[in-house]
């Protein structure tokens, strides 16, 4: 499969794609899903992430051997189109539902931005300004993305690396300040049931969303079938460690109490109690570095993925103009649809709409991996484990989901009942 780019010179290195992938990863997910975690399981959160981790490298498998294969931005929806070439409806399904989960991610990593930015303010509990500066942080990178793909490399990689030295200091202040003991812990936690922590572990599997982006790149790398995989490997496993250790910090060292009830910004609150005024700031400091590496990641990879669906005639036509080739109007439009979402939709839901929509696709493209493993080189025991292994963390969610809190299952339905009419409507009309 050839790259129509490859005269063009190349942007991105392996330390940018690299940032890329860390920076879609390790964004609002820790700061979002820690609140959330603790709530339901307590000690047991890093074992979790762990886990959330394996379903991570899992799903990474299949990409990276398709991506490999097909060297193609436009990533998830080319993987499907290109396996599957008579399911014209199905294609642009897929295409909507994994743009729309990345608009869902875009939302939650500012709308952690901006809960992290005021915390310390009188407006930490103002719905509407936190929506404001959600909103303010999504244009700031819209501008970046839209001026140059080497400037918003740069900019990544300074976000992504100073986060990562930041985030490590935090993790073992907090270790080293720490009030309890892992034993103590594991010992007062009463009754968690397995089914809880390999819930827990599914919901956490939006904070490793986001190793995809890397593909988008590929008409900006060089050497793809060498510097897909070590990216994204390379990604991966420094944001379990990242998500591990943080998260026994934070639960060595705060009080469960305190996490739960201020989940959106758990870390600081926290940190304020322990560590004072420069320790809150710290975490304040990497929060805003984690989310805003993240936007910039995500607006970059899913703008390029969007363009090529508009292209295909599954998205309105505007969205295939580019200048120097940055695909401005998609940037603009997820970054308009992402604003919507988080003035009409909570974190909570943001949060679970995610995680379901990537599950999904995930195990759409560990399928696809399978149905052509001979020719991507693929192990067969890998792919199948790895769709068992995603459609359970699906099924886990939708469980949850149905026994708990059911009107935001109707809520998440509702989105996926829009989506999959207007992915019909687009695939009725096309004319390619």
């Amino acid at each position: 499969m050839g790259n129509p780019h490859k005269k063009q010179s190349k942007s991105l290195g392996i330390l940018e794609l690299i940032a890329i992938a860390l920076g879609g990863m390790v964004g609002g997910g820790i700061f979002t899903v820690l609140g959330i975690s603790v709530s339901m399981i307590g000690v047991f959160t890093p074992i979790a992430f762990m886990l959330g981790g394996v379903l991570a490298v899992l799903a990474a498998y299949s990409y990276i051997k398709l991506g490999v294969y097909y060297k193609d931005e436009g990533a998830t929806y080319s993987f499907f189109k290109k396996t599957f070439p008579s399911s014209k409806f199905a294609a642009s399904l897929v295409g909507w539902w994994v743009i729309f989960g990345y608009i869902s991610t875009l939302a939650l990593y500012a709308y952690t931005f901006s809960a992290y930015a005021i915390s310390g303010s009188e407006f930490a509990n103002n719905e509407w300004v936190r929506k404001g500066v959600a909103g303010l942080v999504i244009l700031i990178f819209t501008l970046i993305n839209i001026w140059s793909v080497k400037g918003m490399g740069k900019i990544e990689d300074l976000m992504v690396y100073s986060k990562l030295i930041i985030l490590t200091v935090i993790s073992f202040v907090l270790i080293n300040n720490s009030n309890t003991t892992l034993p103590t812990l594991i010992q007062e936690s009463g009754d968690i049931k397995i089914l809880s922590i390999l819930i827990v572990a599914s919901l956490t599997f939006v904070a490793f969303e986001g190793f995809q982006l890397v593909i988008n790149a590929v008409n900006e790398m060089d050497n793809p079938s060498k510097n897909i995989p070590k990216a994204i490997y390379s990604a991966i496993f420094l944001a379990i460690l990242i998500y591990v250790i943080l998260s026994i910090g934070a639960i060595l060292a705060i009080p469960f109490e305190d996490i739960i009830q201020n989940e959106e910004y758990a870390l600081a609150s926290g940190a304020d109690k322990i560590l004072g005024h420069w320790g809150t700031d710290l975490v304040i400091l990497g929060a805003l570095l984690a989310t805003s590496s993240a936007i910039s990641g995500t607006i970059f990879g899913a703008s390029r993925q969007m363009s090529v669906i508009a292209s295909d005639g599954y998205f309105p036509k505007i969205l295939t103009i580019r200048k120097n080739a940055i695909p401005i109007y998609s940037i603009i439009t997820m970054a308009t649809l992402a604003f919507c979402l988080i003035l009409i939709g909570d974190l909570k839901v943001i949060l679970e709409f995610g995680s379901v929509t990537f599950l999904l696709v995930s195990m759409i493209m560990a399928y696809a991996n399978f149905k052509i493993y001979k020719l991507t080189d693929s192990s067969l025991i890998i792919s199948v484990i790895a769709i068992v292994g995603l459609f359970g963390g699906l099924v886990l969610i939708i469980y949850y989901e149905a026994t708990t809190q059911v009107q935001q299952l109707y809520f998440i339905g509702g989105i996926y009942i829009v989506l999959t009419f207007g992915a019909w409507l687009f695939s009725k009309f096309n004319k390619h």
